[in-house]
């Protein structure tokens, strides 16, 4: 079964204009201290995924910097939902593919949270175009700047403040592996996550800090109705084994099993939380 027809004109999307909303408050998780002590980042925090993962963190005991561009609604609420669960939480505007941001907004978390545990990429932006020849340079350069130049930056400006046991997770996509017709710029990037993935999890093994990958195949985003029009909407996800699309709530725990210590000898690896489709690479 599909989602109500829908559609956004912004981009990225609002989450609290979505119907139904996306399951993204982690309720019902149970959580069991596996993070206790720690300081996270996640960029794109403020909606989606990233919103389930910084409640998730803030539920087993780490206090969440967040990263988002511009929704600011969607970030109050995710701030409010992590302080909910008795932790701090630094809400951090602004643009992941400039450096520069990049390397005040690392700066800040450590300021203000007394260090870095855990570092997700997880901003990303997509654009549905039918053909190859109608992808402008402009938005070439926009999805590949967010998606893998702020994920870069991000690890760069982080390293001196990582350490041993601290991991570093790259949110990819199902697309890195089975491709997509109509997203094919950020399929590209996405595949470039999972190499970046690959080659700094062994860069990074001597200092025994982890780089992993989640690469979720549809889940109910704001990404989707400000990508797609409303008769993709409707027929979100129903492609899949499992004939749905799934929640950011069903994403998230993967991302705290890398960031614990209960993956501590698995690097290089990815996680696919897809609603059954079989990855074989």
């Amino acid at each position: 079964m599909g989602q109500p027809a829908q559609h956004q004109e912004q981009h990225p999307g609002r989450e609290y204009k979505m119907d139904p909303p996306p399951e993204s408050f982690m309720e019902g998780y149970k959580p069991g201290g596996k993070l206790e002590g720690k300081v996270a980042l996640v960029t794109g925090g403020d909606s989606g995924i990233g919103r389930a993962t910084c409640i998730a963190f803030a539920k087993e005991g780490a206090d969440v910097a967040f990263i988002y561009l511009e929704e600011d609604s969607d970030a109050e609420l995710t701030k409010k939902h992590v302080e909910k669960e008795g932790r701090k939480a630094l809400v951090i505007r602004g643009d992941v593919s400039k450096k520069k941001f990049c390397e005040s907004a690392i700066e800040k978390v450590v300021s203000n949270l007394g260090g870095l545990n855990i570092v997700v990429n997880n901003a990303a932006l997509q654009f549905v175009q039918e053909n190859l020849e109608d992808i402008s340079e402009e938005q070439l350069r926009s999805t590949f700047e967010t998606n893998v130049f702020g994920a870069f930056f991000i690890a760069q400006a982080a390293m001196p403040y990582l350490k041993e046991g601290d991991t570093i997770i790259n949110t990819t996509s199902i697309t890195a592996f089975r491709g997509s017709p109509t997203l094919l710029d950020y399929s590209a990037t996405k595949g470039a996550l999972m190499a970046f993935t690959r080659a700094l999890s062994e860069n990074l093994a001597k200092k025994k800090i982890r780089v992993n990958a989640v690469a979720p195949g549809p889940i109910w985003t704001a990404l989707i109705p400000s990508s797609f029009d409303k008769d993709h909407v409707k027929k979100f996800g129903t492609d899949t084994p499992m004939g749905r699309a799934g929640q950011p709530d069903e994403v998230a725990p993967c991302f705290v099993f890398l960031a614990s210590d209960d993956s501590t000898y698995i690097t290089g690896q990815t996680m696919h939380p897809n609603g059954g489709t079989i990855i074989g690479a």
